[in-house]
């Protein structure tokens, strides 16, 4: 394909990806509840002749080639969102595009990753004889790490080889993503009367512990994801009277983990080294990477995009496969007040999935 012929393509492309970005932040999102965004991306490829598929809020589809026989990449984003926060000063749901960028809620992450991929995957669709089949898949309860997205998905999927996860990179890639373990903590008192020397505070206790987790370093540290992070994020009591001393104080600790240790490391580490009683929420987002010798990996060198390990988790951590994380956007304008990705960002991004996928869906790219 010619040089300008790319451009027309890509061009036609990211028209229709930001027209359907546009509809997709008009539309509340909400995780668990994107019943409407799963319905207007069911519509928009059904609109291009591709055969679709949807499990609960999941909406996926194979290329028309697909064969069995053939390994298959999956091309992944999510199409839920946070909740928007006070600080927007525009209307969230509102598709605002000024001085080259499209602003609303959902817009960076992972709005303009999802549709850049949905392009990439309507660009392969009709092309035969593809080293790889391609499965899109726009998956839903990303931002809760919900069991009714990418994880209830894939058992009802062909057999995956490797995946591309469409999340907010600058288009580097994402090789190593830490693990997030969150656990909640429990130091055990005795009530009493404030005013006389009664009772056992368990915020004192908890003070101890949660000294532990702020000074503790684990002496391992990854080249690609650094040291293991572990922060106190919520802390409350029971109590609703000032006179009154605590008998128990509940806290939150949000850990990071590299892929040096395991989540049974670092809860025996925490086990032996605090007198909290503790639980893990799940045991599920543990520490992923891809090697560096992936076709995928080696694809996106060879077009000078550099590798990195990524401090927060993706639907990545709920692949049993190889994944690449890479999309359009910067992550951090993820989550922030009118939130928003550059127009040239998708239209960038479309065509580097693209070449990406060249080098290794066409034996003989042109």
């Amino acid at each position: 394909m010619h040089t300008n012929q790319k451009e027309t393509t890509v061009t036609h492309l990211s028209n229709d990806a930001i027209n359907l970005l546009k509809k997709l932040i008009a539309t509340p999102s909400f995780s668990k509840e994107e019943e409407e965004t799963a319905e207007i991306i069911q519509t928009f490829l059904d609109s291009k002749g591709v055969s679709t598929h949807q499990y609960l809020n999941n909406v996926w589809a194979k290329n028309k080639y697909f064969n069995p026989e053939k390994p298959t990449i999956l091309l992944n984003s999510h199409h839920d969102t946070v909740k928007p926060n006070k600080a927007y000063t525009l209307p969230p749901f509102e598709p605002i595009v000024k001085d080259g960028k499209l602003y609303g809620l959902g817009s960076n992450d992972a709005g303009g990753c999802l549709v850049s991929l949905i392009a990439t995957f309507l660009h392969f669709y009709e092309q035969p004889n593809l080293a790889y089949n391609l499965i899109i898949a726009a998956t839903a309860e990303e931002e809760i790490s919900g069991s009714n997205g990418v994880e209830i998905l894939l058992p009802r999927l062909p057999k995956i080889d490797c995946a591309i996860v469409g999340e907010p990179t600058l288009m580097d890639m994402a090789i190593a993503e830490k693990g997030l373990l969150v656990i909640d903590c429990t130091a055990q008192g005795k009530p009493g009367h404030a005013a006389r020397e009664e009772g056992d505070n368990a915020i004192l206790k908890a003070m101890k512990d949660i000294a532990w987790f702020s000074q503790y370093q684990f002496p391992k540290v990854s080249n690609l994801l650094g040291p293991v992070k572990m922060s106190v994020t919520v802390i409350h009591t029971d109590n609703k009277q000032h006179n009154v001393v605590p008998a128990q104080c509940h806290y939150v600790v949000d850990i990071r983990v590299n892929e040096l240790y395991t989540f049974e490391e670092i809860l025996s580490t925490i086990q032996q080294n605090i007198q909290s009683q503790f639980q893990p929420r799940s045991c599920r987002l543990r520490s992923t990477g891809i090697a560096t010798n992936h076709p995928l990996i080696q694809a996106g060198t060879s077009l000078g995009r550099k590798s990195y390990g990524s401090p927060t988790t993706s639907d990545k951590a709920l692949m049993p496969f190889p994944a690449l994380k890479m999309g359009p956007g910067d992550s951090a304008r993820s989550h922030s007040a009118d939130e928003f990705v550059y127009i040239d960002e998708i239209t960038n991004g479309i065509a580097l999935y693209i070449e990406l996928l060249n080098k290794i869906l066409l034996p003989n790219p042109s």
